[in-house]
């Protein structure tokens, strides 16, 4: 089924849709639910129910559109995708029987909304937290160990120049707290070259902030757990 979405469209949507193979009467789980992409899509293919997840806050003002529009047939839930068990339990539903999605990592429409703090290409607080609550970048950024931040660093973002990064960052720090995404991306690029690919320098080191803040992995070990 063509995509048919304004906004951030899910770059695998189709091919996702086509593999769940949507039936009438089936329960499907999108559990980041974002833009909803893939729910608009689940809906649109057959008369089925969809519930969909997400701890992001902004996400919850499409899922009320979403949810208006489509009756009884879709839900929402403000929550992680890690722990969907417990989520759909209190919903009442014990058995999913159509297809679970999970769409991970950061959203365009995230990367883009330079408040967020996720991206390096826009100046924004240095925050990169996918819920309100909970430490952000800012905080880890200045408080964190040069070990803790070069662990982190090479072993979320496989940078080869963690400890440079890291070091970096604490020698700016001594002079002033960092508190903006360009501040940090600038202090890498002194240490980070820029790969022969064209890889901004300062990509693997925001990508590895992002995955710890928002304890991704875990995230993820949960969500599978849950799914299975």
């Amino acid at each position: 089924m063509p995509s048919r979405l304004v906004g951030h469209v899910p770059v695998l949507l189709d091919d996702v849709v086509a593999l769940l193979k949507p039936r009438d009467g089936g329960l499907y789980v999108d559990g980041t639910f974002g833009c909803g992409g893939y729910s608009k899509a689940l809906l649109a293919s057959a008369v089925c129910n969809v519930v969909a997840i997400d701890r992001d806050p902004h996400a919850r003002g499409s899922a009320e559109k979403m949810k208006a529009g489509h009756g009884g047939r879709f839900d929402f839930i403000g929550g992680s995708f890690g722990a969907m068990d417990s989520h759909l339990r209190a919903r009442g539903v014990n058995r999913v029987d159509g297809g679970i999605v999970l769409d991970l990592g950061v959203s365009s429409t995230q990367l883009d909304d330079a408040s967020r703090g996720f991206s390096f290409r826009h100046d924004g607080p240095l925050d990169m937290r996918m819920e309100t609550a909970g430490l952000d970048a800012k905080s880890f950024v200045n408080q964190a160990s040069e070990k803790e931040l070069a662990g982190v660093i090479r072993g979320y973002g496989e940078e080869r120049r963690a400890l440079s990064v890291a070091r970096a960052i604490v020698a700016a720090r001594k002079e002033q707290p960092i508190s903006r995404t360009r501040e940090l991306a600038t202090i890498i690029r002194r240490v980070v070259k820029k790969s022969a690919d064209g890889l901004d320098p300062a990509t693997r080191t925001f990508q590895a902030l992002r995955v710890h803040i928002n304890n991704e992995l875990d995230e993820l070990a949960s969500g599978l757990a849950a799914a299975e």
